[in-house]
């Protein structure tokens, strides 16, 4: 398997809405992007940032399901939840509320796009309540989470961690 490297994630605010778009290419096949993202022991092993370790509290990963998982980093824990409303290799749609800000939910959308030769686009986009809480997801340091986490995953696809 080509191990190549890919650069960061693209992480851009669409200007007039309150919308965060992250767009990332991957070695992998969709099957194996959605797996990595829908398969609870292999989403804990690459979510978020390197200090930080997470652990799944439920998961139910199908159209209709639920999820919640708590991050812990230097005794401190951080819990997440939300609802899977479309689940399958090319799609996901999900709700996603940070525990410590529960009346802040976002709308997930997740696009696996095949490039072809086992290469993969992910499109994400997360459309959040207002404009302000998009912007005070932005100047959170969300690019080291997610730069971090899918440079995990990447290590994690190149071992042959996530079969289709």
């Amino acid at each position: 398997m080509n191990t190549e490297t890919y650069a960061e994630a693209t992480i851009e605010a669409d200007p007039t809405l309150p919308i965060i778009r992250v767009t990332r290419d991957f070695q992998a096949t969709p099957a194996q992007l959605a797996k990595a993202h829908l398969d609870p022991d292999l989403f804990m092993r690459w979510v978020g940032p390197d200090a930080i370790t997470s652990r799944t509290i439920v998961w139910d990963a199908r159209s209709g399901g639920e999820w919640r998982y708590v991050s812990e980093h230097e005794g401190q824990e951080f819990s997440f939840r939300g609802c899977f409303h479309t689940v399958s290799d090319a799609l996901i749609v999900q709700t996603f509320t940070f525990e410590g800000m529960p009346d802040e939910v976002s709308l997930e959308t997740l696009r696996f796009v095949d490039l072809g030769d086992g290469r993969t686009r992910l499109e994400a986009q997360s459309l959040c309540d207002s404009i302000e809480s998009r912007d005070a997801w932005l100047r959170s340091g969300m690019e080291v989470g997610v730069d971090q986490g899918y440079a995990k995953l990447d290590r994690l696809l190149a071992s042959g961690g996530v079969s289709a």
